[in-house]
């Protein structure tokens, strides 16, 4: 049997050649169990000499591969990438910090034989993270759940052990706009949650910011939920039998009062968040048309500059 390792890499040089030291510390168990073993490197596009290194790992080992993008295309692509190319039985997917510790394969692998189609892993704890990170993290894992149907587990890696047809499951998603941890879910497939610790960066510093992950995020819901739009709809429900009353309250008021001047700041108020409401939903109707129009535009997800 054949297991495909994909790495997908933006910028990490110093890790390329360390993760596959650490990988090949299960060389013994590969043995043991009869596979043979291919390592795609899927770099990003790159700004430093990840490429060079993965050249040099194929040099000496023809078993390592590389997908190298024309430009930065995004981590959802390279994931798309290495899976179009990964040629194995099982295919597993671990990033090149380490931070997917190479260690646990044989741990997965057991659940495998198990019969698991699938055996995902979850971090525990969130040490080493910024605090605030680790909130807004949580938050977003409980709004998710809560607002979409497909299954997504607080604190999953992208870090995976999958057999061919959960991987060609996976495949025949050919969407633009993707979110690899809900369409893990949303395939579905019998899936073994392995836990462990939260562990480091190996080397370099993470590509993703507080902004970058948020933005993600936004993809996420607006990729496996229409529930925003609901509440859009709603929102646009209680505003229009909200300004009901008040027209009725002004007119009454007239009748009696003949003071149409008065309160006349409390008008700009409701004004005003009547208009924010407005675009709020504007801009929520705007994401999904948005998403909509790259989808139909048919682009490729990806474009290769160089391959091994």
């Amino acid at each position: 049997m054949l297991l495909s390792v994909i790495v997908p890499c933006y910028n990490e040089e110093e890790n390329v050649p360390y993760f596959y030291e650490e990988l090949m510390k299960n060389e013994p168990f590969f043995t043991e169990k009869s596979l043979d073993v291919e390592v795609i490197y899927v770099d990003d596009g790159s700004k430093d000499a990840t490429v060079s290194e993965v050249k040099k790992l194929h040099e000496k080992d023809n078993r390592v591969r590389l997908v190298s993008f024309s430009r930065n295309f995004g981590k959802e692509s390279a994931i798309y990438a290495g899976f179009q190319k990964a040629k194995g039985d099982y295919v597993v997917m671990m990033d090149a910090d380490l931070q997917d510790p190479p260690s646990l394969l044989p741990t997965m692998w057991s659940y495998i034989e198990e019969g698991y189609d699938s055996v995902a892993t979850r971090r525990v704890n969130r040490k080493g993270e910024p605090p605030i990170r680790s909130f807004f993290a949580r938050m977003f894992y409980k709004l998710m759940n809560k607002i979409s149907k497909t299954d997504i587990v607080d604190g999953a890696r992208d870090y995976r052990l999958m057999s061919r047809r959960v991987v060609d499951a996976i495949l025949s998603m050919g969407e633009y706009n993707r979110f690899s941890k809900g369409i893990f879910g949303w395939v579905g497939y019998e899936t073994k949650w392995v836990e462990f610790e939260n562990v480091e960066r190996a080397k370099g510093e993470t590509k993703w910011s507080f902004w970058s992950l948020f933005m993600y995020s936004l993809e996420g819901i607006v990729a496996f939920s229409t529930a925003p739009l609901a509440i859009a709809s709603f929102m646009g429900i209680f505003f229009c039998v909200l300004a009901g009353i008040l027209i009725l309250f002004v007119i009454i008021r007239s009748f009696f009062w003949d003071d149409p001047t008065t309160g006349w700041q409390s008008m700009i108020c409701i004004i005003s968040l009547i208009s924010g409401v407005q675009l709020l939903c504007i801009g929520i109707i705007g994401q999904y048309l948005a998403k909509t129009y790259l989808e139909v535009k048919n682009r490729p997800i990806y474009l290769i500059k160089d391959e091994l």
